[in-house]
């Protein structure tokens, strides 16, 4: 995996300091900068190539975002993953991604049911090569298909703020290779409940995914304590 930290091309069409900070968002959320560890300006600009300026403005950005933490007579770290943290987030996304998947189930269209079954099977080939990135990356993009098709505008926008959170526990999750077959299966359970148009079934397994990720979570932290 590249280092999200190498230096910054100054030649890239968005500003700096849009730039800084995504590419410091990114290598939170995937690990590469990790829980708990300080956020050296100087050290940072110099990897990135760039002065300290939009580095500074790029981590109070990320402290708005809950990504950083600002420590007395200690600075910028990045912010820790506390058990409740993960209860909080995922006890609100079991809820979200139950309503969105029953939504899904009455409105979900034929080609969005062919774009799911493809991203379904570019899951399960990515999961069987132990492709962590392009795993996260089609569970991603699966459930934003069914997001999409629930056609609740408000919902999808509730959805998206909590994101970046979300990404960094499905980091944590997807890493975690005993999950893979749970993983497989459940997604292949929402599929099918999607294409039979059973709403409560579609929303009972989608909220019991997202429960199965908490608890699996929870008990990644706990065996790395």
């Amino acid at each position: 995996m590249p280092s999200k930290l190498s230096k910054i091309n100054l030649n890239d069409y968005k500003p700096l300091r849009e730039v800084i900070f995504s590419s410091l968002r990114e290598a939170i959320i995937i690990g590469e900068l990790k829980p708990g560890e300080r956020l050296m300006e100087v050290q940072l600009a110099e990897k990135m190539g760039v002065s300290r300026t939009p580095v500074r403005e790029a981590i109070r950005k990320l402290e708005l975002e809950g990504l950083v933490d600002m420590i007395p007579r200690r600075g910028a770290q990045v912010a820790n993953l506390s058990i409740k943290d993960i209860m909080d987030v995922l006890e609100i996304r079991a809820s979200l991604d139950a309503l969105a998947a029953t939504l899904a189930a009455k409105k979900i269209t034929e080609d969005e049911l062919k774009e799911l079954k493809i991203i379904y099977d570019q899951f399960v080939n990515y999961v069987e090569k132990e492709n962590i990135n392009g795993s996260i990356k089609k569970d991603v993009e699966f459930h934003e298909i069914i997001y999409k098709s629930s056609r609740n505008e408000k919902l999808i926008q509730i959805l998206n703020n909590l994101r970046e959170q979300v990404q960094r526990f499905r980091i944590i999750y997807i890493k975690d290779t005993s999950s893979h077959k749970g993983l497989v299966q459940e997604h292949y359970d929402i599929y099918q409940a999607l294409c039979n148009r059973d709403p409560k079934k579609a929303g009972s397994i989608a909220k019991t995914h997202i429960i199965r990720q908490q608890e699996g979570i929870i008990k990644a932290i706990d065996e790395a304590l």
